[in-house]
């Protein structure tokens, strides 16, 4: 074996490893937000008939739990016993897909110390939101005037609520959640404090974590392989828009996580391997898989509440991608200039994220539950 392929067969073990590390960092993150937060978010979106409420309650409780399965999975008990109708679990949906996509700008983070990587990263990241938030801009007040998601979910349901369906596990969760639990584990173990401070330094480790693990992989992309991976992005993954979707939408299914398989995506942008063009029909698409695995299922239980809150959630997300892949240039150019204003005004992005995910959407909900 010659030296340089030696040399590439090290480089290909550490990038694997930190791809691993970045795997772990976000489910280690997840398990840090839901230990501060999930009977936080269970209660909150069990208190709502307002549908202005509901979407804000969708986006900060699914930014806190950091997934927007976990949302779904709360409002299906919801629906199915009988604490809540379809109609307002649709506006909570909405609003877990703009919330879900919290994990690809704290990604992009990593990059915060090289502008123009940034800028990059922060227009990867910021093209999910812009897609979820533009979606809900039109088809929010849509529903609200039709109930036309509601409608077409219903029919889903009982057309297809029958045939049954099948449920697995993620074989990502599978090889990253071991080793994130056992981290947890081990901070519970050696710290031994209330809750709150246990899931803040959880939060800590896992951001160092991650942001090692990016500093990493880009490291390795750009001076190592960045010849063969762009190669192989243009030739066999993103050379077509339904290339990408699929890839996006089979991914997704797969590892069950849009969080994840969006993020990863972040880095690759930064790096400049692949442009916004060919990654926004792989963000429509994994916004299609992350639905596919709740449907499947939803279908084993054979409950029509959750059945129909999966079909909801799907007919949103299709919806969303009909109008909007036409009108793609509006997302696109609104996340490139997002990310250059971003990259001039770094620590901005900080501040988009507390105030964006966190402090506003939570303002809005004790204002309007207050009465005001």
């Amino acid at each position: 074996m010659s030296r340089n392929t030696q040399k590439a067969l090290i480089q290909i073990v550490f990038f694997l490893f930190f791809l691993y590390l970045f795997f772990v960092s976000i489910e280690l993150m997840s398990s840090a937000f839901r230990l501060m937060g999930k009977k936080f978010a269970e209660n909150l979106m069990s208190t709502t008939a307002n549908p202005i409420v509901g979407l804000f309650i969708g986006i900060v409780t699914t930014s806190v739990v950091q997934s927007s399965s976990s949302t779904t999975s709360i409002l299906v008990g919801l629906v199915a016993g009988g604490m809540m109708p379809i109609r307002n679990a649709i506006p909570i949906l909405m609003g877990a897909n703009i919330g879900t996509t919290v994990t690809n700008t704290i990604v992009s983070l990593g990059s915060i110390s090289r502008q123009n990587e940034f800028s990059k990263a922060m227009s990867g990241a910021i093209l999910h939101d812009f897609f979820n938030l533009f979606a809900v801009l039109i088809f929010f007040p849509l529903e609200w005037a039709t109930r036309f998601i509601e409608r077409s979910a219903i029919f889903l349901s009982n057309t297809f609520g029958h045939i049954g369906g099948f449920a697995f596990i993620s074989p990502l969760k599978a090889v990253v959640k071991p080793a994130a639990d056992g981290i947890l584990s081990l901070i519970q173990l050696c710290i031994k404090a209330p809750v709150w401070l246990v899931a803040m330094i959880t939060l800590t480790v896992a951001l160092a974590l991650l942001f090692l693990a990016l500093k990493n992989i880009v490291t390795l992309m750009k001076r190592l392989i960045i010849g063969r991976v762009e190669g192989l992005m243009h030739q066999y993954l993103f050379n077509s828009p339904a290339r990408s979707f699929l890839l996006g939408a089979l991914l997704t299914a797969t590892v069950q996580s849009s969080s994840a398989t969006t993020s990863i995506m972040v880095p690759i942008v930064g790096a400049g391997i692949i442009s916004l063009n060919q990654i926004f029909p792989y963000v429509m698409g994994a916004n299609i898989g992350t639905t596919i695995t709740a449907i499947l299922a939803s279908l084993v239980t054979r409950s029509p509440a959750a059945v129909t809150v999966a079909f909801a959630h799907l007919c949103f997300n299709i919806a969303a991608t009909l109008v909007f892949y036409p009108l793609r240039i509006i997302p696109i150019k609104g996340s490139e200039i997002f990310g250059r204003f971003m990259a001039r005004q770094r620590m901005m992005s900080v501040f988009y994220i507390v105030l964006f995910f966190f402090l506003i959407p939570l303002l809005i909900i004790v204002l309007m539950k207050g009465g005001f």
